[in-house]
């Protein structure tokens, strides 16, 4: 092989796979696992490493109370404010510092999630929370002992919203969750495990943690943890999610997540469930009134569409137009170049349209006149007008748009799985959601407004807190 040039090995070196994420738990307050380590995890994501669990360190035995059983409310109401404010100015630097990790495992693009992290602090405020022990709870004496009631023919009893002993299992789509999760639970005064979703593995434990600086060692922060691993492993959620340790699973997530839940559900250990959900919009006659009207009502429409990139099951996917399938490509034309307009809460540009939903697509532009599609599949906004709604889940910022003769024709097309329906304009709400409540759906609001969820109204058809906690009979 004399005279034979070897090949240059350093010409063209093969990509450094990324180095993986470091995961910090929280034990009972405590951060845990920071120096050991750890257990490496892949998949279709980031790499990343997580401490190893010990499952004997994440419950609470049952022979003594929780932490915060016996904190006063009002104590309680204190530590969360502050946490809140900790939060607003990042005082700690832990939300920068989760922020920047997060950003590695996230499918949200960066921009979306600094300005979601910039607003965590808003949940924490003294009215949200009071807010939500009034009218979920009918006042804060329930938690702090026994309500006296009176029953039929002059008797009297006494009841208490007892604290928990819970196992949150919760989404990733959306930091407000983890917020919201942190809240609730401490409200309750119980004992909370939290399973950190592998799309979002720094949060939650950025909030404990910004709490635990604000208050070492309080009750309440020795009464959560927060761990990851991996969703369905029956080597841990066997041994743990059972009523010796645990009164209540909090899930959110997915059809599989929630399925995988109900086999751990049984006497002495229930389901709290926030179930996947999809929402529409319902555009009314009215919005066809002027240039300015119709304007309006696409931007608000867009603004439903996108929210979180359309990740959050309040993100709007199908729409429907009260109107001529002319009035639709009218209002679908205007909503598509909406679609790609940088939100508080959407990015200009999202997810490519996945590859089987692009074939659904491609299809149906064959399709004109009975569809039409405006839009490519770069995840700027992509809108099709069809008869009747396409048999697919739009997503990657697809919005299904159906001409309607009247909006209580659309109706039918809400059922139990619909969270939210925005209404333009306004006055057509009261019309719609007796009907809209019969069908199923759990929100109805003014169309733009879908995103967020204001404190002490009932989320997912009921009032969280009351089903958090466990009601005590004194009789």
């Amino acid at each position: 092989m004399t005279g034979q040039a070897l090949p240059d090995v350093t010409a063209d070196p093969l990509p450094r796979a990324p180095e993986p994420v470091r995961v910090v738990h929280l034990v009972r307050g405590e951060p845990d696992g920071v120096d050991s380590p750890g257990v490496a995890f892949g998949g279709g994501g980031r790499p990343f490493i997580a401490p190893e669990l010990h499952l004997d360190r994440l419950v609470w035995p049952r022979s003594e109370p929780g932490p915060a059983f016996d904190v006063p409310i009002g104590e309680i109401l204190d530590v969360l404010v502050e946490t809140g404010e900790a939060l607003r100015s990042d005082r700690c630097g832990l939300l920068a510092q989760a922020l920047a990790q997060l950003v590695k495992v996230s499918p949200l693009p960066s921009e979306v999630l600094e300005r979601a992290y910039a607003i965590l602090w808003r949940g924490f405020r003294r009215p949200a929370l009071e807010a939500q022990i009034e009218h979920e709870l009918g006042g804060a004496d329930v938690l702090d002992g026994w309500r006296e009631v009176r029953l039929p023919e002059g008797g009297r009893a006494a009841v208490r919203a007892f604290p928990p002993r819970l196992v949150h299992v919760i989404a990733g789509n959306a930091p407000g969750v983890a917020a919201m999760s942190v809240t609730r639970g401490a409200l309750t005064k119980g004992v909370h495990l939290v399973k950190l979703p592998s799309n979002d593995l720094f949060t939650a434990t950025a909030i404990l943690r910004t709490m635990a600086a604000v208050a070492p060692g309080h009750p309440v922060v020795r009464s959560f943890s927060a761990a990851y691993w991996r969703g369905g492993d029956e080597r841990v959620e066997s041994v743990l999610f059972r009523a010796q340790f645990f009164d209540k699973l909090v899930a959110w997530g997915g059809e599989a997540t929630i399925r995988g839940a109900l086999r751990y559900v049984g006497p002495g250990f229930e389901l709290v469930s926030f179930d996947p959900k999809a929402s529409m919009s319902l555009i009314g006659r009215e919005a066809f009134a002027s240039e300015q009207a119709l304007a309006h009502a696409a931007d608000a429409a867009a603004e439903d569409a996108t929210f979180f990139n359309q990740q959050a099951c309040a993100s709007s996917r199908f729409q429907f137009v009260e109107g001529s399938p002319e009035d639709a490509d009218r209002f679908a034309a205007l909503l598509c170049r909406r679609l790609g307009v940088a939100r508080e809460f959407a990015s200009a540009g999202g997810p490519r349209v996945p590859t089987e939903l692009r074939e659904e697509v491609d299809v149906l532009r064959t399709l004109d006149p009975d569809y039409r599609v405006w839009g490519g599949y770069d995840g700027s906004g992509l809108v099709i007008r069809s008869p009747e709604p396409v048999e697919f889940h739009p997503d990657g910022k697809m919005v299904n748009v159906v001409p309607v003769a009247t909006l209580a024709d659309a109706v039918r097309y809400a059922g139990v799985a619909t969270q939210t329906v925005g209404v333009y304009p306004d006055p057509r709400k009261s019309e719609l959601r007796d009907a809209l409540a019969c069908a199923g759906v759990q929100r109805v609001v003014s169309l733009g407004k879908a995103g967020g969820m204001l404190p002490g109204l009932a989320h997912d058809g009921f009032y969280p807190l009351q089903r958090l906690v466990r009601w005590v009979n004194s009789e």
